[in-house]
């Protein structure tokens, strides 16, 4: 008899998936950086140090890590609030003001970027350590969601009255605010369950797929069909709204359930005793020690059993981290540095409807995070397991021709770069976290994923910089560039990188392709149709 997740950690993935919507702020940076530049008169390679600043937070994220070992998950998860209060409230508070120096935003907003990592932290170790052979799926399904802060901020900023006279201040004020009111919210949720219930739970994922994808369509349709203004963008919203709050029906109904199987047994274990003690107990023992094997053998097949389990320095001299570190580098970070600098882009190509594109690109990376849930939960089913390297190397293949696809003047090709670029870097971020246990253990997955998305800081300060670098020489000296040759080399450059990143990941791939593959049959059935006929033997 296999161990389920219960209604309790289905209601910790609930307050994850939550938790993920909203903690993407540094998303919605593409929409007012114009309006900021000009407000604090700064140059676009000053500019692209703001967006880098968020990923600079990334530098420190391993101390969410090494909190998350010692502190209780919702206390985490409200240090990352308060990061991003402080960081983005500051910033609303006196961004008008003289006094916030560029300096100050550079700090401010790196606190708040670090804030992510904490959360984020929680969210993973939540879904890892409360869904067992299910984690996988889990992991992806609430990371599927981070895809669509961006969109969620966007919409919330159009449909409330008031908050469109500054996009800046809009955007900063529920950059603050969000996160913490949600984690204030969900914290009760925040805590690891143990594995004890036997009832299924593949109805529920089921379900949760279905609601996904309802959310994620209600997503790409307000985005393509934004012309929003006044009432339709606040009953676009109230939709999303809505999709976003269905998930806790599941642990509500599970809930339900649980309860009507504790007064099923209760019933069951009046008329045991009724048959007599010696028989009862008799049988009490047959089905526990069948239910202790069962459950034991059932737990080593399906665990993933890495090669070993790396932490610390041991991290930095594998040559397996150096490659997953620069094939990471060179697609998921290169695809993120690129929807950082969708305004910019956007405004060169003079595109009116900036908000539209980060939404575009916000709604297509939802799902291509929520695909590699999918695969697993189906491949799982067959008795596959799904490399995560390979997953992310047929990834960066297509990313890698989008970029040279963007060569091409024309709004069309911009609108389809954005949605492959958003769907596969959203892929890969997704299948990175499973990545990280795959390659390095489970023991130390809180500190060595942080190491790992160092990468991110150090790709956008590289990639960010040599763009804004070849923007200001398009410029010729004037504030702005207009025109599509202002990311022509860069483009050039970017889609060259992740055909590297592409070659790096194939042979990470080839050299750690071992770890999946067939999974060893699980020994439930059998034990379960062994223990039924001891009690059938037992009783006649």
């Amino acid at each position: 008899m296999s161990s389920s997740p219960s209604s309790a950690h289905w209601l910790s993935l609930v307050g994850s998936i939550w938790l993920q919507t909203i903690n993407g702020p540094n998303a919605d940076f593409p929409v007012y950086s114009s309006q900021l530049k000009d407000l604090k008169h700064i140059s676009q390679v000053q500019l692209n140090f703001l967006a880098f600043a968020s990923d600079a937070g990334k530098l420190f994220g391993w101390f969410s890590g090494v909190a998350a070992l010692y502190l209780p998950l919702w206390l985490v998860a409200f240090v990352g609030a308060a990061f991003g209060l402080v960081g983005y409230g500051v910033q609303y508070l006196f961004l008008d003001s003289a006094g916030l120096r560029y300096w100050h935003l550079f700090l401010l907003t790196s606190l708040a970027g670090n804030g992510i990592c904490w959360i984020n932290t929680v969210c993973y170790l939540l879904c890892i350590r409360n869904f067992g052979s299910s984690s996988r799926v889990a992991v992806s399904l609430a990371t599927s969601y981070l895809g669509l802060s961006a969109k969620v901020y966007t919409s919330l900023a159009d449909s409330i009255p008031g908050l469109a006279n500054s996009k800046a201040k809009a955007y900063l004020l529920l950059n603050a605010v969000v996160p913490m009111l949600v984690t204030v919210v969900v914290a009760p949720s925040l805590r690891v369950v143990d594995l004890t219930s036997a009832a299924s739970t593949d109805a529920a994922f089921l379900v949760m797929f279905a609601i996904t994808l309802a959310t994620g369509a209600c997503a790409v349709v307000g985005s393509i069909g934004s012309t929003s203004n006044g009432l339709s963008s606040r009953e676009h919203m109230v939709s999303l709204g809505v999709l976003l709050a269905t998930p806790i029906l599941i642990p509500l109904a599970l809930r339900i359930r649980e309860s009507l199987n504790k007064i099923r047994e209760t019933k069951r274990e009046n008329r045991i005793h009724d048959l007599g003690t010696d028989d009862a107990d008799a049988i009490e023992r047959a089905v526990t020690i069948d239910i202790a094997d069962g459950e034991s053998k059932e737990g080593d097949s399906a665990a993933e059993k890495p090669r070993e389990e790396v932490g610390g320095l041991r991290l930095l001299r594998k040559l397996d981290f150096w490659l997953y570190f620069f094939s990471y580098m060179f697609s998921g970070t290169l695809g993120l540095v690129f929807l950082n600098n969708l305004g910019q882009i956007a405004e060169s190509r003079r595109l009116a409807q900036t908000s539209t594109l980060v939404s575009l690109s916000s709604s297509f990376g939802f799902f291509g995070r929520l695909l590699p849930s999918f695969l697993d939960y189906y491949s799982a089913k067959s008795g596959y397991s799904i490399s995560r390297t390979g997953s992310m190397a047929s990834l960066m293949a297509p990313m890698a021709g989008a970029f040279f696809l963007l060569l091409y003047p024309g709004d069309l090709f911009l609108y389809l770069s954005t949605a492959v670029i958003g769907t596969c870097t959203g892929a890969i971020t997704s299948v990175a976290v499973s990545a990280t246990s795959e390659l390095f253990g489970t023991k130390n997955f809180g500190v060595n994923h942080n190491v790992v998305v160092t990468n991110i800081p150090v790709g956008s300060l590289c990639f960010g910089y040599f763009a804004a670098y070849l923007y200001q020489r398009g410029a010729r000296g004037s504030h702005r560039c207009i025109g599509a040759g202002c990311y022509q080399e860069t483009f050039v450059v970017w889609g060259a990188t992740c055909a590297v990143g592409t070659l790096l990941c194939a042979v990470l791939y080839a050299r750690s392709r071992s770890f999946a593959g067939r999974l060893p049959a699980a020994a439930g059935g059998a034990v379960r149709t062994s223990c039924l006929a001891r009690l059938a033997n037992l009783v006649s």
